[in-house]
């Protein structure tokens, strides 16, 4: 069960020092995940990201046996931390060998690097811990991230960290966005891709490395897809998608953290990912720009708009209606009574819609491109739609007899 007193104190800050400081390192990881993941997607890069959270396994095994040859006990925070960058740079370096040098395509060449990285890994561990060298006890909190034994030093270490890769982002977002969109417009713009291709890796190894102490090399993928993929539903413009995207994640470290120190025994690195995942989750049902409820809002929106139109150009012709779901949209808008027979407020709707239609029609003789944007958009009220000297321009060929198309000359 969750202590609500505990959970409470965690959200304001009042748990202690270390559990504020993690939790402080949390909201930056998560910020940074976000924000890096965000160009990730866009860049439709985001398996590479988990070919280099894998790849990073084996750069903390030697790291350990490294320093614990030299005598230390192994588990030196930066130690680990730099090996596993190193391990994770010659990783992606293989993906980029393979996927220049051979017919493999991108995702076979990650498929074979991460199990080959991973495999390696998982061997390296096996073999410290029966060694018995250096304090190899908890090394393998590497995997899902452990935030329990995590030292002041380490968490503030690891919140700068997280801190540079953010600004790092914020610094390059101008040439990151264009080579997400338009590669050659970044060429000539002076933008090299290649080099900020590679800083899009460096920024994606950067996260990685940073989260493996608190939610581990293999969820913190999960914070570099998921709150992009989640910001995706809320909006359709890039800068407001890298916000809303970097406070999904920031708020997914918050929230997971406070738990995690809210519930005894509740790791805080699993605990952060299932709460991005319901935060995508709710993103997917209720976000208005894609979300499913209001897909489907929208989808019955626009039936009874054509069910309007059509039982009111009806109700102009004096033909009956028949149709269940076109007499109830007319009745509820008091358009007709329940006998069918139109109210003087239907007859002056009629008249507007027959004007809306023949606009309408003449727009889209005249504009046989607009295709399927045009044809949903005929149910709105043309005003909304068009400008107004769009419209005069329509109105003016209101009273001129449409042309007769080419070659239907008269005759038989």
């Amino acid at each position: 069960m969750i202590d609500v007193a505990a959970f409470v104190d965690a959200l304001t800050f009042r748990a202690g020092y270390n559990t504020a400081i993690v939790a402080i390192g949390a909201i930056l990881l998560g910020w940074a995940g976000g924000t890096v993941g965000t160009y990730l997607l866009l860049r439709q890069r985001s398996l590479v990201s988990d070919a280099l959270s894998h790849a990073t396994l084996p750069g903390v095994g030697i790291a350990f046996l490294v320093m614990a040859g030299l005598g230390g006990t192994g588990r030196f925070l930066p130690g680990l931390l730099l090996g596993a960058a190193v391990s994770a740079m010659i990783g992606l370096a293989s993906v980029e060998w393979l996927t220049r040098r051979t017919r493999l395509h991108a995702d076979a060449a990650i498929g074979a690097v991460l199990s080959a990285f991973f495999g390696f890994g998982i061997v390296l561990l096996t073999v410290i811990q029966s060694l018995g060298v250096g304090r190899q006890a908890g090394i393998g909190s590497f995997l899902l991230g452990s935030t329990s034994g995590m030292l002041r030093n380490e968490a503030v270490m690891l919140a700068g960290l997280a801190l540079f890769v953010a600004s790092l982002v914020f610094a390059f977002r101008r040439s990151l966005t264009l080579v997400c969109f338009d590669e050659t417009f970044a060429r000539t713009s002076g933008i090299s891709v290649r080099r900020t291709d590679l800083l899009l890796m460096f920024l994606v190894m950067a996260v990685t490395v940073t989260g493996l102490r608190i939610v581990g090399l293999i969820l913190v993928i999960a914070l570099l897809i998921i709150p992009p993929v989640a910001a995706r539903f809320w909006t359709e413009k890039t800068t407001t998608m890298i916000t809303v995207s970097g406070a999904i994640g920031a708020l997914s470290g918050f929230i997971g953290t406070a738990l995690s120190a809210s519930v005894p025994n509740l790791p805080a690195g699993p605990v952060i990912v299932l709460v991005a995942a319901v935060l995508f989750a709710l993103s997917l049902l209720f976000a208005p720009a894609r979300g499913v409820f209001y897909g489907l809002y929208r989808a019955r929106a626009f039936s009874r708009k054509v069910h309007r139109r059509q039982g009111l150009l009806a109700v102009l012709r004096g033909e009956a209606i028949y149709d269940a779901d076109t007499l109830r949209v007319l009745k509820a808008d008091n358009y007709i009574r329940a006998d069918g027979t139109p109210t003087p407020a239907g007859i002056d709707a009629a008249d507007r819609a027959a004007r809306e239609e023949a606009l309408w029609t003449l727009y889209l003789r005249d504009n046989p491109d607009a295709g399927y944007r045009a044809a949903r958009m005929r149910f709105d009220p043309i005003a909304e739609r068009l400008s107004a000297s769009e419209i005069r321009e329509l109105e003016k060929q209101i009273a001129t007899p449409m042309a007769a198309p080419a070659g239907s000359g008269g005759g038989c």
